[in-house]
Formats: C-alpha cells, sequence, structure tokens
C-alpha cells in the first residue's frame, strides 16, 4: 500500500527520451543487420576491361579489335553483345579464347592475316592460343579472363586511324565501355 502512494518516478521527459533512444537504437541496429545480410549474400558483377586495340589493316583492307575482360566479381556473366564505335559485332566475327590460369600481362598484336573459320591459333602470352569462332552469347565464369578479337568491325576505315573510338561489352545488368585509337597495323 505505501508503494502506491509514493510520489517519486521518473518525470514525463525523461521517459519520453528514454524511449526515443531506444527506439533510435533498435532501429539503427535492424537497420546494419539489414545491411549487412543483403551485402554479403549478394554478389556483385564486375569486369575488368584492359589491353584494348582496334586496327586498320592499310595494305589487307581489313579492320580487328581486341579486348581483354577480367571477371573480377562473384558470379559468372553472359555477354549479350559487343559493339564498336556503337555498331553491334556479329557473333560470326567474334573470336574468343577463355583461361582461369593464364595471366595476360603482355599487350595483344594484331594478326598478320585476316581471321576466318571456326577456331584459329593465335599467340598470347608467348604461346599459341586456339580462339573459337562465337556462335552466341558468350559466357565467363567469376576470376576467368577472356580475350576477344572481333574481326572487321562495322563503321572501320583507313580515314579512322588515328581517331579515337570505344569498345563496349554489354551484359544483363550492365555495359562496360573502352576507349582506345585506330591503329594502322601493315
Amino acid at each position: 500500500m505505501n508503494l502506491l502512494r509514493n510520489k517519486k518516478g521518473l518525470s514525463v521527459v525523461v521517459t519520453t527520451l528514454i524511449i526515443l533512444v531506444v527506439s533510435v537504437l533498435l532501429a539503427t541496429v535492424v537497420t546494419f543487420y539489414a545491411i549487412n545480410v543483403t551485402t554479403t549474400r549478394v554478389q556483385e558483377e564486375s569486369l575488368h576491361l584492359t589491353k584494348q586495340h582496334v586496327w586498320f589493316n592499310t595494305t589487307g583492307s581489313w579492320a580487328q579489335a581486341v579486348i581483354v575482360i577480367v571477371n573480377t566479381g562473384g558470379k559468372d556473366v553472359v555477354f549479350d553483345k559487343i559493339s564498336v564505335r556503337g555498331q553491334d559485332c556479329a557473333w560470326e566475327t567474334v573470336y574468343y579464347w577463355r583461361t582461369s590460369n593464364v595471366t595476360i600481362s603482355d599487350d595483344l598484336e594484331v594478326t598478320s592475316t585476316d581471321i576466318t573459320g571456326t577456331s584459329v591459333g593465335i599467340t598470347v602470352q608467348n604461346a599459341t592460343r586456339t580462339f573459337q569462332q562465337a556462335a552466341d552469347d558468350l559466357t565467363l565464369k567469376s576470376g576467368w579472363s577472356i580475350v576477344i578479337y572481333v574481326m572487321n568491325p562495322d563503321s572501320i576505315a583507313l580515314n579512322d586511324v588515328g581517331l579515337t573510338v570505344g569498345i563496349t561489352v554489354f551484359t544483363s545488368n550492365a555495359q562496360y565501355y573502352k576507349a582506345t585509337n585506330v591503329e594502322a597495323a601493315q
């Protein structure tokens, strides 16, 4: 009976402050937990494009583009299309070589002849590698690298030597763009 008549207690202001602080702390903990769960469980797509070149062979009147793509993300990707200077490249003109155990540190070279056929040998990292002709969308596993040669990309001509053009790789989630100058090749 004595407890009910006790006039000592927390004021309304202090009680409100305690409730607000507890609510904010609880909301902060829930937010950080949600961010942690989503960032650790969602694998990101990340591609690194390098060693890009576009050549025009002045004696043979053909062009060639090349690029190295490294999948540095946590998930496999599918290349929907590749374009040079904004023009889509037909898959029949795309030749590729994939690797998981060769680091491509040397620069890539133009081939001495026009690339034709379903498979062709091209020297990469001081060894002849077998490049396959693409028939459809290309895949690249996480941690793997791919070297892509494009034969006769649209709209590359003799007058383009010295101009800057872009190589764009499209996936279902993003576009990856690299610019390079058109070089003369004999």
